[in-house]
């Protein structure tokens, strides 16, 4: 047989058994059954495959092995093992074709011609691989997941080697890009060379591996655009029009460990970013329409946010429609003529230069990307970091956050510039990275002076020694008038029923209003060591609003209004207020035993609560909210219920309290909508969180994640002993479902063990699981929880598996025995669109 004849023959029969692949389809390879071309893993729910495959166009054909999105017509590959070494198909016949295998040493092992040439291998360490495993006994596969990774599991299930530690160009939801840390190097997305090249091209995207504050896409070792620089931020959330999605960049920020990763809400089938061969970022969804992908997002995403576009000093003004290149203020064009014909590298100049001394000071610019090329200095107050740059002569600028959610040890940090300012942008205030620039100019703390004869000086003085009595006169009577126009703008209207529910009674409310000066003596100028006071013989605590409270005039009024006219046992008992200047206070009856989560998530103190204490407590929160929505006048929506807003009096009565987020309802009216999402994340309903809609099912999906709470003593942002799940309501829905004759041991808080009673558990899991269902319609009424926990039932039905509808962005906090005090989960205040 003459061979050379037959080789286009063979080259052809090859390739069309890897574009045609087999009916084999599981998503694992096990040792001993090699996966050869044609052969395919594909994911349990279908999503991805793995096997071999070749680039369109490619001379020689040359055969790599990937994964790719399965199930669409356009061959889209997220990820490639041998893009370094690719197989040539030259001549081969089919029996010599390459191999995937894993070994008896937990190694994935790709060969070239039935076990010959080692074309890629995973290289798992012998000794972290384990023995090999007994006939008969587990062993080590490599299972490929819905999400779209390979993982490579010993025989014990231990994690040896995943796909997602290994990027090749894109990255997926679930997937992490790692910082450089411990000496390990960060993880980058590299641009395929050409769309028929898979090979490393010239362009990364990875997290800059010198600050970790602030991402980069490189050309070679050029970059060629910047994030803003880090800020604290958990969550950055950024709304796609076109889809009326909402992408969730998450930032986990550890002692150990730093990543990024990302998801989109409400899920968008086949998302991804890829840093494409043109050098470019882009987020892409597949549109089963058009059968293409849809770009959502491309960064840069012009010219004038390319990296150092406006030169040093300049920066890019994103906040108009026709972004382009300005100075900073006390900055002008080097090169006038070279930007008026819209060059703007040259950059800008100082107007004026700096003296290094009293003359020189900062101007806030709000709102700015961070120019690059800056020095940390950690842990500085706002004042200290000021101080830092001015005592540098060569400092031109500074900024200051807090990173509080950082786990590094440092509260705070400080950039400061020295040279030239490059790449700054002004972005807005609702953008992530978004924060303000201290730029130091000449000529700011320059006093005025004066340039008159003696005479007229004197005169002057005199004048406005005159002129000052005047002034301090009219502005005590002016002070006077404020704040008794303040006390009417905040109590005075209460009478209008205005954003108060329609149709709601609001007139007659009789409560006392306290003067501050004698909250302040009461309260020892609220000194820490006299938190409670003495006034007529009656205990009370005061909740104080810092200046700086989120809570505004409007939910300071409404939780006077809701407090004043409810009165039930399981409600906070309201006696007065206190209006004056910017001070906001409120006094309610005292509770000893402070906040439930204070006990609750403490290691010591939640000895004290018993099963049947808990039990009290789930009843009595039950009949509080039973009272709110349909026993009292007003039919009231909490919005806010959780452990930190349930206070426990002397006999551990819970009482529930803070109604600044609480919304009246008409009688006839069934839900709401808002555009300003309120509450804490864990504690809200789906419908509320996603879609603004709240109702009184929102309350009881809050009631039911309390209940949990309050079985498991496991605080719903908690990810101790539950990491296998997504949160504390995956993990006993899961428990329940999967366990049959669960009896709840493995779920109860071992404090309440000896005194607990089994069906009481059993039964307040079951109203838990109920109240957390994701439809609002499924969820009971507070009237018949209560009566099921008043008389027991054996006809409740069955609770549907909850769906995990959006990612925390709460700290990873410690569970089950947590010394921690009564702290808040992360709360959503705002979410504007």
């Amino acid at each position: 047989m003459n061979l050379t004849a037959c080789m286009p023959c063979i080259v052809i029969v090859l390739l069309l058994s890897i574009l045609l692949p087999s009916c084999a389809s599981e998503d694992k390879l096990v040792v001993g059954k090699p996966l050869s071309p044609g052969d395919v893993i594909v994911s349990s729910d279908g999503a991805f495959a793995l096997g071999f495959f070749s680039p369109s166009n490619s001379t020689p054909a040359k055969l790599y092995l990937g994964i790719w999105y399965n199930g669409i017509p356009k061959l889209t590959v997220v990820w490639i093992a041998n893009r370094e070494t690719p197989i040539i198909v030259t001549g081969r016949s089919a029996s010599s074709a390459p191999t995937l295998a894993l070994t008896n040493t937990s190694n994935l092992v790709l060969s070239d011609a039935d076990g010959g040439r080692l074309v890629w291998s995973t290289n798992v360490i012998a000794g972290t691989a384990g023995f090999s495993a007994p006939s008969g006994a587990a062993e080590p596969a490599a299972t490929l997941t819905n999400s779209g990774n390979l993982e490579l599991r010993s025989a014990n299930g231990t994690m040896l080697w995943q796909s997602f530690d290994h990027p090749s160009d894109t990255f997926l939801p679930d997937m992490r890009i790692r910082v450089s840390r411990g000496g390990r190097a960060g993880d980058r997305l590299v641009s395929w060379k050409s769309p028929g090249d898979p090979s490393p091209g010239g362009f990364t995207y990875g997290i800059d591996p010198v600050t970790s504050l602030q991402l980069f896409t490189w050309n070679g070792s050029s970059p060629l655009w910047r994030s803003g620089v880090w800020t604290g931020y958990r969550v950055a959330s950024d709304f796609i029009e076109e889809t009326g999605a909402v992408v969730l960049l998450t930032v986990l920020d550890l002692k150990d460990d730093a990543s990024m990763s990302f998801d989109i809400r409400p899920p968008v089938t086949r998302t991804r970013y890829v840093m494409s061969y043109s050098g470019e970022l882009v987020l892409q969804s597949w549109n089963n329409a058009s059968l293409e992908w849809d770009e959502l997002g491309v960064w840069p995403p012009h010219g004038c946010s390319r990296y150092g576009y406006c030169g040093a000093f300049g920066y890019c003004d994103n906040t108009v429609a026709a972004p382009t290149c300005k100075c900073l203020d006390g900055f002008a064009p080097a090169s006038p003529e070279e930007w008026s014909s819209g060059r703007f590298s040259s950059g800008c100049r100082r107007k004026e230069e700096l003296r290094c001394g009293d003359g020189d000071g900062f101007l806030p610019l709000p709102a700015m990307k961070a120019p690059d090329r800056f020095v940390v200095v950690g842990n500085r107050s706002l004042d200290e970091c000021a101080a830092e740059c001015r005592r540098n002569c060569s400092c031109v600028a500074f900024a200051y956050a807090n990173l509080s959610s950082s786990a590094k040890g440092d509260p705070t940090r400080c950039l400061v510039w020295v040279g030239e300012l490059i790449d700054a942008e002004k972005i807005g205030g609702n953008v992530a990275g978004s924060e303000t620039l201290h730029l130091r100019l000449a000529g700011l703390a320059k006093g005025r002076r004066m340039g008159r004869k003696t005479l007229k000086t004197a005169l002057l003085v005199l004048a406005g020694i005159l002129l000052t009595c005047i002034f301090l006169l009219i502005l005590w009577i002016c002070i006077k008038q404020k704040r008794r126009k303040h006390r009417i703008l905040v109590l005075g209207d209460l009478s209008d029923p205005k954003g108060f529910g329609e149709g709601s009674p609001t007139e007659g409310y009789e409560f006392p209003v306290v003067s501050f000066r004698d909250i302040i003596a009461a309260t020892d100028n609220f000194h820490e060591s006299c938190m409670i006071g003495k006034g007529d013989g009656q205990e009370v605590a005061i909740k104080r609003l810092s200046r700086d409270s989120e809570q505004g005039i409007v939910e300071f009024r409404n939780e006077v209004v809701l407090i004043a006219k409810l009165q039930h046992r399981n409600l906070v008992k309201f006696l007065g207020c206190c209006i004056e200047g910017d001070e906001k206070l409120l006094v309610f009856e005292h509770m000893p035993n402070k906040s439930l989560d204070a006990l609750l998530f403490s290691a010591t103190r939640k000895t004290r609560l018993d099963w049947p204490t808990r039990f009290n407590i789930i009843k009595g929160v039950a009949k509080g909210l039973l009272y709110l929505h349909q026993d009292s006048r007003l039919k009231i929506i909490h919005r806010d219920l959780k452990a930190s807003n349930i206070l426990l009096d002397e006999d551990m009565r819970p009482k529930i309290a803070d109604f600044g987020m609480a919304r009246m309802f008409s009688d006839n009216q069934q839900n709401a909508n808002t555009k300003r999402v309120a509450g804490t994340y864990g504690y809200m309903a789906p419908e509320y969180a996603m879609r603004g809609v709240f109702s009184a099912n929102s309350d009881v999906y809050s009631f039911g994640v309390l209940v949990l709470e309050l079985v498991s003593g496991v605080k719903i942002s908690s990810t101790y002993q539950i990491m296998e799940f997504e949160d504390l309501i995956d993990y006993v829905s899961t428990s329940v479902e999967l366990v049959e004759g669960w009896e709840g041991k493995d779920l109860l808080d071992l404090s309440i063990v000896e005194s607990c009673v089994s069906n009481e558990v059993l039964l307040c899991v079951h109203i838990g699981l109920l109240c957390v269902q994701d439809n609002p319609n499924d969820r009971p009424l507070m009237s018949s929880v209560l009566f099921v926990l008043e008389n027991g039932s054996t006809t409740l039905p069955i609770p549907k598996k909850p769906v995990y509808f959006a990612h925390r962005n709460n700290e990873v906090e410690q569970g089950r025995g947590n010394s921690q005090s009564s702290k808040n989960s992360v709360t959503l205040s705002a979410l504007d669109g």
